[in-house]
């Protein structure tokens, strides 16, 4: 039993040598507890990622992020306080403006068949000068 003590015990002061610092500790918690209070003023919706269907990446809009202005697809039903309501419950930022352009369908052939590409709504959120939202990372 002798030898297992021993292999144990080693293990032991490797572990214990490892331990964060007590700054270190509180820190991580004080971390914590901010993403936690964050999480607890903006209610949870499950249905955001449906309305805010896709964030739109175009020559035009990578543009108007430098003006802090970000386009979204959403539903041609979708109204400016709704779209407010879900970039707020999604990336924790509140927009000073929405703007909304229709963009119609256009009439395409492709050999003998006619037909129209979807119609969709665009929402153009502007925010504050200080905020950002992270939607471009690897374009």
């Amino acid at each position: 039993m002798g030898v297992f003590r021993k292999i144990f015990k080693s293990d032991d002061n490797k572990v214990a040598e490892a331990k964060p610092s007590d700054k270190a500790v509180v820190a991580e918690e004080k971390k914590e507890s901010l993403v936690a209070s964050v999480k607890s003023q903006v209610k949870q919706d499950s249905t955001a990622f449906r309305y805010l269907s896709m964030p739109l990446v175009t020559e035009k809009a990578t543009e108007l992020t430098m003006l802090n202005k970000y386009c979204f697809i959403v539903p041609k039903t979708a109204n400016k306080s709704e779209v407010v309501k879900k970039v707020i419950n999604i990336y924790g930022v509140r927009p000073v403006k929405v703007n909304f352009v229709q963009k119609a369908g256009k009439f395409v052939r492709y050999g003998r068949r006619f037909g129209e590409t979807k119609a969709y709504k665009k929402a153009i959120v502007t925010l504050k000068a200080g905020d950002k939202i992270e939607l471009y990372e690897g374009v």
